[in-house]
């Protein structure tokens, strides 16, 4: 079929990319799907920092591709061997394809697939394809084994999750990336109970998930740590008890003397290694940093190694939550439903396919939590 698509042919272009075109428009061909695939329609796609990282060249992909790793659609086709969904179910798509048979499939741990980790950085499907072409017969590869900066996609099975359709799409599509790596953050990785106290460094749309999460699970304090005095208020607003201004100089010290020594989990969702370093700096003797932002590749965290050891702190990755998707999804949408995690309050607004651009530019600028893109209108 023919459709619709934002392609990146090069990383790196300057900004602003409404001028520099950093995802050019295009008519592409869409195959349809193979065995254990689903075609959906793009209902919606969020505009991540991660996304951005790979237009900035911060995070390499191979090329072309069409980006786009959060979203949610409706099914339209299905392939063979794929009998639990069926046209017009809605679904959130997931940004890891899971094999289900690799080692750490089969431990639990299905958001580090060694397979889907394959795919991904190959620009492939979960079965090696690659279902997108130009109309000159290019391949184009895919992002994140979902490509949803586009009017449909190809997705593999297990790269999606069956939802309730009375969910608005778009406040469902913040699930798909925002939501499990913020929420599940807190709620997975760090293991938060309640009665805990909790930092949130980075108030994006991650952050502020993580923040809900904090709310919902009932942690005593929560300090948000950002470099926005305009995000510090929001996070004021949804539940924090304490905000500090990241870009004053004692911030450091402002935390610790306003924390008794400092913070027991630290959730750092920044992506920089300046947060790092400052999530770090603000944990308590005993405590952990979580953390759940993506760098640079080849960016490097130091640390005092003999404090690490008598003071007993933990530093701990967290990618994608630490979820299982087709567990921690419904959980999380039964939380939504209840007013727990009003994702919908982080929308900053809807845009065409032919703003994409545009759109990126506004979250390089930092004013914005979560745009979303609907690519069909």
């Amino acid at each position: 079929m023919r459709m619709q698509a934002a392609i990146m042919f090069e990383q790196g272009k300057p900004r602003p990319y409404a001028t520099s075109q950093a995802l050019v428009i295009e008519d592409v061909e869409l195959e349809g799907p193979g065995p254990g695939e689903v075609l959906i329609e793009v209902a919606a796609a969020g505009l991540c920092h991660s996304d951005l990282s790979a237009i900035e060249g911060i995070r390499p992909r191979p090329l072309p591709v069409v980006i786009g790793h959060e979203g949610a659609g409706i099914v339209r086709e299905v392939g063979e061997g794929v009998t639990d969904l069926k046209p017009d179910d809605h679904v959130i798509t997931v940004f890891v394809a899971s094999c289900g048979a690799c080692r750490n499939c089969v431990r639990g741990r299905p958001n580090i697939c060694n397979a889907g980790n394959a795919a991904r950085a190959a620009g492939t499907l979960l079965s090696g394809a690659k279902r997108i072409s130009r109309l000159s017969g290019e391949k184009v590869n895919h992002g994140s084994g979902l490509s949803l900066f586009a009017q449909y996609a190809v997705v593999g099975r297990r790269s999606m999750v069956k939802i309730d359709p009375s969910i608005p799409l778009e406040d469902a599509a913040i699930f798909g990336c925002a939501v499990m790596t913020g929420a599940g953050a807190v709620l997975n990785t760090a293991g938060m109970r309640a009665g805990d106290t909790i930092a949130v460094l980075g108030l994006g749309g991650v952050g502020m998930n993580a923040l809900f999460a904090a709310v919902a699970g009932g942690a005593e304090r929560i300090i948000a740590i950002d470099t926005s005095p305009e995000k510090l208020g929001l996070a004021r607003q949804w539940g924090a008890t304490d905000t500090f201004l990241a870009t004053d100089k004692d911030v450091v010290e402002q935390v610790k003397a306003a924390t008794d020594g400092g913070v027991d989990t630290v959730i750092e969702t920044a992506g920089n290694i300046r947060a790092m370093e400052l999530a770090y700096a603000v944990t308590a003797r005993g405590g952990s940093v979580v953390s759940a932002g993506l760098p640079a590749q080849g960016a490097t965290f130091s640390y005092m190694h003999a404090g690490l050891v008598s003071d007993e702190k933990s530093i701990l990755g967290s990618y994608m939550g630490s979820c299982i998707a087709e567990r921690d999804i419904p959980r999380f949408l039964g939380l939504y439903k209840r007013g727990k995690l009003p994702v919908g309050s982080l929308k900053s607004g809807f845009l065409p396919l032919s703003e994409i651009n545009a759109g990126f530019d506004r979250l390089a600028d930092g004013g914005v939590l979560r745009q979303v893109l609907r690519p069909n209108g």
